[in-house]
């Protein structure tokens, strides 16, 4: 479960793996937060629970880093855990449970600031290790 960021010019362009879908939805939430502030220093005080449904997996990790980016800016939340479940009866469901905490500007150490997720590059490959790469407009 690794993520890095890739060579790009104005951007934040990450590649995260995980051995499963789930642990590579994970692992892109922690990318997400980690770009915005010090994963590191954020506490599990509170959970936040989130279900998104989706026609396609494209859809699903855009519409799961827009609600990384939301719970985090809009609602003051800053996640440090992540477990997801992704079932697919008739479209894609992602459920997740999210550990962290209200943001303290002074300890979590802000970053940078995220202004959304995009389509552009985004490449999910359903191998052993699962590999995704997505393109953060900041």
């Amino acid at each position: 479960m690794t993520y890095r960021y890739l060579e790009h010019m104005t951007d934040a362009l990450i590649e995260v793996t995980g051995q499963t879908l789930e642990e590579a939805f994970e692992t892109a939430g922690m990318a997400v937060v980690d770009t915005i502030f010090d994963i590191k220093l954020v506490g599990k005080k509170t959970e936040k629970k989130i279900e998104i449904k989706t026609r396609d997996l494209n859809n699903l990790l855009y519409s799961w880093l827009e609600e990384i980016i939301i719970l985090t800016i809009t609602d003051g939340f800053v996640g440090s855990s992540f477990k997801v479940c992704i079932t697919r009866p008739n479209e894609y469901v992602l459920n997740a449970t999210i550990g962290g905490e209200e943001i303290d500007f002074q300890k979590h150490h802000f970053k940078l600031e995220i202004k959304a997720p995009t389509f552009h590059l985004m490449e999910i490959k359903l191998e052993k290790p699962v590999v995704m790469r997505f393109l953060l407009d900041l």
